[in-house]
């Protein structure tokens, strides 16, 4: 899910490697493949202990952004590249199941999990493993040196105080950009949302291809030092900022604005036509035990669903979430999706 823990990418080595291996024989250990998204970042080693209790090796092939690793996972269904895929959110899961990437498994491990996460669920087509929410995210030192007050709401973005001050990803290419997109239809309606699209294109609003570009390259407050002092991002930057600065700091240079959010669940499923699917369904269970899920808050940013899970106070600390985020029913993207975002497009890029 989450693109935030790209900024810990310099501070941390992993290794990749491409491409399903050829069936063992009996006397040979199996080797899952896991696809994953580029932010998949977990602690070095962390499937060590999988593998000892298993021996079942894990290899994890990052694939581009989570609507990249749809898209491919699509085109290949039924004789996929890998056994598990991690990465599908509430944003893009209608898309994922209509092209019938999945093979069903209900995890003992959904018992520790709230109702919220397995509603839109009820197959059990793919396994909740962690929340968060796409906020508007701003450069706290751009803003106190200018004497502007930041942006709260939604509604302030097409303000002319911030004309040409936001970022954002692609509703069409990026998971976060397609988030705030639909934060938009939730504040605004299914009828409202295209004029307020309108009023951001002409307040100045730069569209980028992911959340990369935007917070990394042309944000003000990140790295990059670009000039837009407003972006789409997630409530736990400022968190990813604290605890990876270079010199260390314990003050937090971006800011959040919770009325803004939109909330998240990332998933994890077993790729129909896997040849190693009890041992695929093994792994889905150690992705939502304790120890993956408590290593979840440092390493990925965002937050556990197992309820057992442990989250650091260096992780909360920094983190305002919202108490209501924006919502969008599972039902009503999977009906309007594609319409939406040819319409978005239109108005975006007229």
């Amino acid at each position: 899910m989450k693109k935030i823990a790209a900024l810990a990418l310099s501070a941390l080595m992993f290794s990749a490697c491409s491409g399903s291996s050829d069936s063992p024989s009996s006397n040979e250990p199996v080797t899952l493949t896991l696809l994953a998204h580029d932010s998949f970042t977990p602690s070095e080693g962390i499937f060590d202990a999988f593998t000892a209790s298993t021996g079942i090796k894990v290899e994890v092939v990052r694939t581009g952004d989570a609507g990249e690793l749809i898209t491919k996972a699509a085109l290949t269904a039924g004789n996929p590249e890998g056994d598990v895929l991690w990465g599908v959110d509430n944003t893009l899961l209608s898309r994922a199941l209509d092209s019938d990437i999945f093979s069903r498994y209900e995890s003992p491990n959904t018992a520790l999990m709230s109702e919220e996460l397995l509603r839109n669920i009820p197959g059990h087509e793919v396994t909740p493993v962690d929340t968060g929410d796409v906020c508007i995210n701003y450069d706290i030192a751009w803003f106190e040196e200018n004497n502007i007050a930041p942006p709260m709401t939604l509604d302030a973005l097409t303000s002319g105080t911030y004309a040409n001050l936001l970022v954002v990803p692609s509703a069409i290419t990026s998971s976060p950009g397609l988030a705030f997109f639909l934060a938009t239809v939730a504040e605004y309606g299914e009828d409202g949302w295209q004029d307020y699209w309108k009023a951001l294109r002409e307040n100045g609003v730069l569209v980028v291809d992911g959340w990369t570009q935007a917070y990394s390259t042309e944000f003000s407050g990140s790295s990059g030092k670009g000039e837009r002092p407003i972006v789409v991002s997630y409530s736990s930057s400022p968190a990813a900022e604290v605890l990876f600065s270079n010199p260390p700091t314990d003050v937090a240079p971006t800011g959040v604005a919770p009325l803004t959010c939109f909330a998240q669940i990332e998933f994890a499923g077993v790729l129909r036509g896997t040849k190693h699917e009890a041992e695929a369904q093994k792994l889905i269970d150690y992705l939502t035990d304790v120890a993956f899920q408590s290593d979840l808050p440092l390493t990925q940013f965002v937050f556990p669903v197992n309820s057992n899970a442990t989250i650091p106070d260096a992780f909360t600390r920094y983190i305002s979430r919202p108490e209501n985020p924006l919502t969008v029913e599972f039902d009503v993207i999977a009906t309007n999706r594609s319409a939406w975002l040819d319409e978005w497009s239109t108005i975006v890029f007229k």
